[in-house]
């Protein structure tokens, strides 16, 4: 049996990376590109009982993962707006686990996938378009600090790949 911190963490842990080059920003934006895709595959052909399975003791269900993906990347993207429009912007948080037990978590999850599609391909022309410079602007977090558009770009990244893998690895340990 997994630990539970792999369960939670399949791919680990968010790290900032040192560094941000223009060739690993293109596989971070590519792995935005990809995730509408990535989680289609990823819950294809699953049941309403699969579906509302949480992917490990204690934590969200596969329908409530692709609602927060809808949720958390829709924040991202207006976040990045802002900080390419005004100058070091504060942010607003969210609690994610009260999102995640309002009503619209139990819908189907076909809007919130058409919502990721849609999303990214808008997300994606916008960093594909961005000039190196605007990739150190940024915005103000109450709780984390300044976070340049680099460093969101690469946590953006991570979370797709994050709840991809909750996902695929339920499927693998339930054997669906």
């Amino acid at each position: 049996m997994p630990e539970q911190d792999d369960l939670r963490y399949p791919i680990g842990r968010f790290a900032s990376p040192a560094l941000s080059e223009p060739a690993m920003r293109a596989d971070q934006i590519s792995v935005l590109r990809l995730l509408p895709g990535s989680i289609q595959t990823a819950v294809s052909g699953l049941s309403t009982s699969q579906l509302d399975t949480p992917y490990r003791e204690g934590g969200w269900t596969v329908r409530q993962l692709i609602h927060h993906i809808a949720d958390s990347h829709a924040n991202a993207y207006v976040r990045t707006k802002l900080a390419l429009t005004e100058d070091w912007p504060t942010i607003k948080t969210y609690d994610e686990a009260a999102w995640a037990r309002l009503a619209d978590s139990t819908l189907p999850i076909d809007g919130s996938i058409a919502m990721i599609s849609a999303l990214h391909e808008r997300w994606v022309a916008l960093l594909e378009s961005l000039p190196e410079a605007d990739f150190h602007r940024g915005y103000n977090h109450p709780e984390l600090g300044r976070q340049e558009l680099a460093n969101v770009l690469a946590l953006y990244s991570w979370h797709s790949r994050h709840h991809t893998a909750h996902i695929t690895n339920l499927r693998k340990r339930m054997c669906w």
